[in-house]
């Protein structure tokens, strides 16, 4: 148990720094990065090492998301309103209006996958091309390519609307 609590301190910012990077809410990126946890420590003799640990850590992250927000739907729940302020709030701090804001944030999110995930872990996740490539089981080549093609599509739309 020792070993998974210098796991935890090693990775658990990182992870947290990934989660955050797909729900754009601290809070809740802290609270699934721990249930994420929670879930590898149970399972940990799973592990096969045939990638990273942080790259098994991020795609056990990554499903325990996707179960929260399958179950949110299922009940009705939304996120909150403080939730969606956040997540826009990393973009209005970067660029000079809101209204650039909210519209690169709506393009972002009529990207196709996986463009908008691939593009979402590099800049909100800060991941480097290899870790990214990793979590898709692609190189690191492709992770570029695609962040390339998906930030080219962004700026092209968003020019586009300002004409």
């Amino acid at each position: 148990m020792e070993d998974f609590e210098a796991i935890y301190r090693e990775y658990f910012p990182s992870v947290c720094r990934y989660l955050f990077s797909l729900c754009r809410d601290m809070t809740l990126a802290e609270e699934i990065t721990q249930e994420a946890f929670y879930r590898a420590m149970m399972g940990i003799e799973t592990f096969r090492g045939q990638c990273q640990l942080y790259v098994w850590l991020c795609q056990i992250a990554k499903n325990t998301y996707f179960t929260f927000l399958k179950k949110q739907k299922r009940d009705g729940g939304e996120l909150s309103a403080h939730a969606a302020d956040e997540a826009a709030s990393g973009f209005e701090t970067e660029l000079l209006d809101r209204e650039t804001a909210r519209r690169l944030h709506v393009l972002l999110h009529q990207l196709s996958e996986p463009y908008k995930e691939v593009f979402s872990l590099r800049v909100f996740g800060e991941l480097p091309f290899s870790q990214i490539g990793e979590l898709f089981g692609k190189t690191d080549s492709w992770a570029r390519l695609i962040f390339y093609r998906a930030k080219t599509k962004l700026r092209r739309d968003l020019d586009e609307d300002r004409l």
